[in-house]
């Protein structure tokens, strides 16, 4: 499927979401930020949790999480929440530790190297959570203003269409 496309589909599966601009913005910035933080395998139940906690609407945050997350944007997502985390927590996750990883991975497949990456342990999650965290913030208000103004222009649009359309009949 092309960009281009991509875009149509998201762009015409978020036009046909009801609700109010208010949960259908904030269930896009959770789901925004849920997506920017290296919890993928949790992504849909973390997402499905916190929508349902703020009662906002849940498969805006599902939707924007697939566009934040997706196997286009896995890789620099995660090398930024490793500079960010090792930042905060220097030494902690070093380059060298996650270059025998992945060289472990390449040579004895994935499996049989989840042992390593679970050995690398509580600072390896410590950094990237750390990391994510602080990507996940800007992205979720950055999100929740674009999406709230999305719909707000989206309203006013069809307002003005029924308008439009009452005053013709």
């Amino acid at each position: 499927m092309s960009l281009s496309r991509t875009v149509r589909f998201y762009t015409l599966r978020f036009k046909r979401l009801q609700g109010s601009n208010r949960s259908l913005a904030l269930g896009a910035a959770i789901g925004s930020a849920v997506g920017a933080t290296p919890t993928l395998p949790l992504h849909n139940v973390l997402i499905l949790g916190f929508t349902l906690l703020f009662r906002v609407n849940p498969i805006a945050g599902i939707i924007t999480a697939n566009i934040v997350s997706n196997p286009l944007t896995f890789v620099p997502q995660y090398f930024l929440a490793w500079k960010i985390g090792d930042f905060f927590l220097p030494g902690r996750l070093t380059w060298e530790k996650i270059k025998s990883v992945l060289a472990l991975i390449k040579t004895e497949g994935i499996m049989d190297s989840l042992d390593t990456v679970r050995a690398m342990g509580l600072d390896a999650i410590l950094v990237m959570m750390v990391g994510g965290l602080v990507l996940a913030i800007p992205a979720g208000v950055l999100t929740y203003i674009i999406v709230f103004r999305f719909f707000a222009r989206l309203q006013e649009k069809r307002r003005q269409k029924h308008l439009l359309n009452r005053r013709e009949e």
